[in-house]
Formats: C-alpha cells, structure tokens, sequence
C-alpha cells in the first residue's frame, strides 16, 4: 500500500464483498460466477464514482481465475494478482477509454484482435468504459460481434448514460443498473476508513462529506482526502470541514431559523448582511437554509428521526432540531420550505443573488400578504402559539371565575319605627356566627327543568312543490321571465316558441313539466334541439339539471280550466327562500349584455293566458311579424 496513492485507489475494492450499497448488483453476479453462468456481454450503468468500472474489474477476475467457478477471486493465482490493486494487469483483459476509442476505425481493430485466442487465461474480456461517447456507426460495426462472439470473448460496457447506447447493444447485454450509496452506508464506510488511517474525526463532519460526496463514492473519498490532507492535530474537526467546504456554520443556521421562528426581521436581515460581509456565496447559504428546513419539517412529523435515520445529523444537533422544530406550526415550516425552494431556483444565473435571498426572507417573515392555503394555515399557526403561550381559554359556554360578593350583614328582625318619644334608633345587634356543631339547614330541593315541548311537525308540502327548499311550480313561474331572456340570448327561435306556446305546470326533484297549447309547437320544441337550450339556461340560471318534458297542456283541451300564470308584473312581494335564493343567483350570473327585467311585463311580451279573446289557433303570422320584427303589414290591394 502506497501512502502517495489518493484514498479512492488504496481502498479500491478487490471483492464483490467489499463493493458497499450494490447489493442488489453484486450478489446475482456472484450467483452467476459460482454456477459458471456468465453471460457473454454486460451493461454496468449508473452515476459515476458508484462502482461500475471496479466491478467490471472484479468480474474479469473472478471469470479468469485458477479456481473458476467461483463467486470471488481467489486473489492468489497469476491472473488475481495482476488484476490487483496496484498490479501490472493482465494482458487477457483489455481496458478500453470510450471517450477517446469510439471510432469506426477503433471498432474495425477491436474486431480484427477480438478472435485471437487468450494468452494466459481462460477468456478475452473488454471493458469498454464510458460506452455513451461510442458513435451509432461503431456500435454497428461491433454488433456481430457481440452478438455472436467466440467462446472465448467476453465483453462489459460501464456507462453513465445507457439511454446513448444503442438498443441493438443494449438487447444482447445483461443489464444491472448501479445506484448512489445510502447517507447512513457511506458515513459508516468513511468512519472505518479514518480508523484504518488512525486520524479523528468529528461526527458533526461525516455528514459534511457525504454532502458534499452526493452519494458517490470516489467523489466522498475524494473529500475526505482532502480534508485529513488539511487536518490538525484534533483530525477533521467540524469547523474544518465547514471552512474547507463552504458550508453554512450551524450557528448560523440556528439563528436564522430561530429569528423565522420569533418573526424578527432585525436578526434575519443582519444574518443575510453577515453572510454577505463574510464572502460566502447566497445560493450556497440558502440551499443550506432548504436543507435545515426539510430537517424540521420531518423533525417535526417525526419527533425521532435522526435515531430511524431519516435525519443524519450529530445527536446534540438533533436535539436542537427537535426544540427549533417546537417553535413553528407544521404549515410555517411547508410554507418557508416552498418558498426557498422556489427562490432557490429563481437564484440561478441571477445577477443580484442577494436581493432575493432578501425578498425570500421577507416572504417568510410576512405570511398577512400570502392569500394561499398555507399562508393562511401559516397565520393559525401563529395565532394558536400566542394563545398557548398566554392565558388559557376557558371552554366554550364556561364563564371565566368571578370574584365572591361582598355579602351585607343584616339584623335578623326588623327594627321598630320610631316614635316621635324615642328618635334614637336602637343600635343593630350583632350577627352570632354559626358553630359546626349547630344543625345546617338543608338545602331547598332542586327544581326539576321544564320539559321542553316538542316541535310541532311541519306541514305536509304542496302537490308539486318538490322536497323541502326545492322550487315548487310557483318559484319557478316567478323565475320564469328571467329564464326567458337567458334563453332570449342563446337561441331567439326557442325563446319565441316558450314565451307563445308553452308555459310550466308542473316541478319535481328531478323534472320540469311543460305545457304547450298544440302539438305543432310540442312536436317543433321536442325535435328542434329547444329542450337542450332549455335545460342549459336553467342550469346556468337556477343551477338545477332537470329533465324537460313537454306535454300538451291541460287547460288547452276543451272543457278544462286554465291554470292561472303567475307573471312578472303580478310575483308574490314574499317569494319562498328557495326563490329568492334562485333570484339572487339569477341576478349574480346575468350576463353583461342581458339588461334586468322591469317590474312590469310589456302586454305584448307575456302572454295572458285567462284572456277569453285569445286565438289559441296557433302563431299569427302578422302579429308576430309587428311585434318581432317591427314590420308594418301592407294589405292586399284589390285589382282594378
């Protein structure tokens, strides 16, 4: 072991056993190598620095040693030890640089070497790294090739972009996707590497450096090497992975959070000025600030997170986690989150990064201006932490305590009235108190509460009138010029048809019955698409879907009394709540263009229908014609 060689080559793993956070890789393929399975070609993708190209290493090995089949290299033989860390390598097994190899050419040559047989070992294995920057026409120049190679040829493609690669490829390979390693695996695996060093290291720092690693394991050692290369003779101690890595101090955390907590903008703008004046970067403070607030937000859903490992934090700062968490409500902490998270993304490229880390801070500190659920959700927050934090409320309907009543001592009997021989008043005699051992009066009996008498049941609905609050069929006669001039703007044809022919004589909860006077204009209303128009007005008007059905009308049939029509000029002055509930959405919803009835119907716009002159023949074309259209009708002259 060479101490000149960086962390991430002296502890490169020569095992399967030693990859960490890859089980889900590592363990089909030592099942593989011990049933002598292996395949002819292998896709290894994943983030870079999480294991693929050590792997692909430790594969060759396994297929190429003495002892094969087996899960592991023996690490004892030729072929194992060249393959070692810090070995020569094997002539059999040809690492190749993608980025730099991907041409045609290159493809043509890797072709022409790939049937000559082993040197040495049992297989010819090429690891292919960095297999996206490989162009279209390479890959189709390999793809015989890999698709029917010789039994001696083995391929492994290691890649961060499988997407790049062609599927032709992709199809002939087995795939195992890598992953990043888990916080909690990585920061073990960096403790255990510090005490094979024999340096210390704070445990507020390991999660500094898996931070900063984002999940990768060359990237973490990478960090940490940097970091025990900077040490002291304390180790790695926290304030030196905060100054190395340009981290936000806790301290200075705790006091933002805290000043959010007390709604005081004084310290959280001189925290802002702080961070300014000492040459840190915004951005990097306010993705900071993001990750202490997703710690509390889970802090606070789960009071012991950082012992089930949801937060990886030391435990004297999961302590203080758990009190700063105590001090908001769970929608400030959402509302805070999500408004650095969208300030976090408007900071990207911006020129003036510290003015809105500025308006991001007065955003949370002022949740009035947010009109959003969880600006007000935010605001009852705070207004149930005053409450607590003051006198308690009495329940509803209990009187806070009063003060007992100062209780006037009076003489037990009436005094004498003065005679005009005696002015003097006699003095009061003084009230003896009462012993325990005296007898107490009883208490007067209790009286027992009035019955309360039971409601008078109500009378029974009008025929017609619909469930209880429903328009009945006088509500909606009432309404029904309104619905008119809706229908008015919709299509003039319906709107002739219902204010000449039909009128409503009947409602239920789910129908409204109309009757017209012949069954021309039914037969016209049912199959001109009127009934649509109809039941869309009312939706938009009333708010009621009902089904229209269209009769002939009773009081049309000879003999038959007419019913009476209600117009707008003769309404009740007390309509039912149902209708004026009706009327006052009516009013709400009338179009800009539609103008509100007058009080009084015109005499020739509503129809009486109690007229006895009425000519219930059908439309007259002339009168229509004067009344619609404003057209003066010439009479026929007669010929002379």
């Amino acid at each position: 072991m060479e101490p000149s060689l960086a962390l991430y080559r002296r502890y490169r793993p020569e095992t399967f056993a030693e990859v960490i956070g890859q089980d889900h890789v590592t363990a089909p393929l030592r099942a593989a190598l011990a049933a002598d399975r292996a395949n002819h070609a292998y896709l290894f993708s994943g983030p870079r620095g999480c294991g693929k190209t050590t792997s692909a290493r430790i594969l060759a090995r396994a297929m190429n040693c003495a002892r094969a089949p087996v899960a592991e290299p023996c690490g004892e033989c030729d072929s194992c030890r060249d393959l070692a860390r810090g070995g020569p390598g094997s002539i059999d097994v040809i690492e190749i640089d993608a980025a730099t190899h991907n041409g045609v050419d290159d493809a043509r040559d890797l072709r022409e070497r790939a049937f000559f047989a082993p040197v040495r070992d049992r297989y010819k294995i090429y690891v292919i790294d960095e297999a996206h920057m490989v162009t279209t026409a390479a890959f189709n120049a390999l793809l015989k090739l890999v698709e029917e190679p010789p039994e001696h040829l083995k391929f492994v493609f290691a890649t961060t972009e499988p997407e790049k690669v062609i599927a032709t490829i992709r199809s002939r390979t087995h795939h195992y996707p890598f992953r990043l390693i888990p916080p909690r695996t990585l920061s073990a695996y960096l403790a255990e590497l510090c005490e094979k060093e024999g340096v210390a290291i704070d445990q507020a720092a390991l999660p500094l450096v898996v931070r900063a690693g984002g999940g990768s394991a060359r990237d973490t050692l990478s960090v940490l090497d940097q970091l025990i290369g900077g040490a002291g003779p304390d180790g790695v101690t926290y304030d030196v992975a905060v100054a190395l890595l340009g981290y936000t101090p806790d301290t200075l955390l705790d006091e933002v959070v805290d000043a959010f907590a007390a709604a005081d903008g004084a310290t959280v703008f001189s925290v802002v000025d702080k961070v300014i004046e000492t040459g840190q970067d915004p951005r990097r403070f306010t993705e900071d600030v993001l990750h202490r607030l997703r710690d509390l937000v889970i802090v606070a859903a789960v009071p012991d997170a950082s012992a089930s490992g949801l937060v990886d934090v030391a435990d004297d700062q999961a302590e203080r986690l758990v009190a700063q968490a105590a001090r908001f409500g769970h929608a400030e902490l959402v509302r805070a989150a999500d408004l650095v998270a969208d300030g976090l993304t408007e900071m990207r490229g911006a020129t003036a990064p510290r003015l809105l880390l500025e308006l991001i801070c007065a955003r949370i500190l002022l949740p009035n201006a947010d009109d959003g659920t969880l600006g007000l959700a935010a605001r009852l927050d705070r207004l149930e932490r005053r409450l607590n934090a003051g006198t308690p409320v009495p329940p509803v309907g209990q009187e806070p305590a009063a003060a007992p009543p100062v209780v006037e001592q009076r003489e037990s009997t009436p005094s004498p009235v003065p005679t005009p021989a005696a002015p003097a008043v006699a003095p009061e005699p003084a009230v003896e108190p009462v012993s325990a051992s005296q007898p107490q009066p009883e208490p007067e009996p209790v009286p027992e509460p009035e019955p309360v008498p039971e409601p008078e049941p109500e009378p029974a609905p009008e025929p017609g009138a619909g469930p209880p609050g429903s328009l009945g069929v006088a509500d909606v006669r009432r309404l029904w010029p309104d619905v008119l001039e809706r229908i008015k703007t919709m299509r003039r044809f319906t709107w002739m048809m219902l204010s000449n022919e039909a009128q409503v004589i009947g409602v239920d909860e789910h129908a409204l019955t109309l009757g017209f006077r012949n069954a021309g204009a039914r037969s016209s209303f049912a199959e001109g698409g009127s009934e649509e128009v109809l039941r869309q007005a009312l939706i938009d008007l009333v708010g009621v879907e009902w089904r229209i059905e269209a009769v002939m009308d009773p009081s049309a049939q000879p003999g038959a009394t007419p019913p009476p029509v209600v117009t707008k000029a003769a309404v009740d002055p007390t309509p039912s709540p149902a209708a004026a509930r009706a009327r006052e959405s009516i009013e709400e919803t009338r179009p800009p263009n539609v103008p509100a009835q007058p009080t009084a119907a015109p005499e020739d716009q509503h129809v009486d229908r109690d007229d006895p002159d009425l000519d219930d023949s059908g439309l007259r074309g002339a009168e229509l014609l004067e009344r619609e259209l404003g057209a003066t009708v010439i009479e026929d002259l007669p010929n002379d």
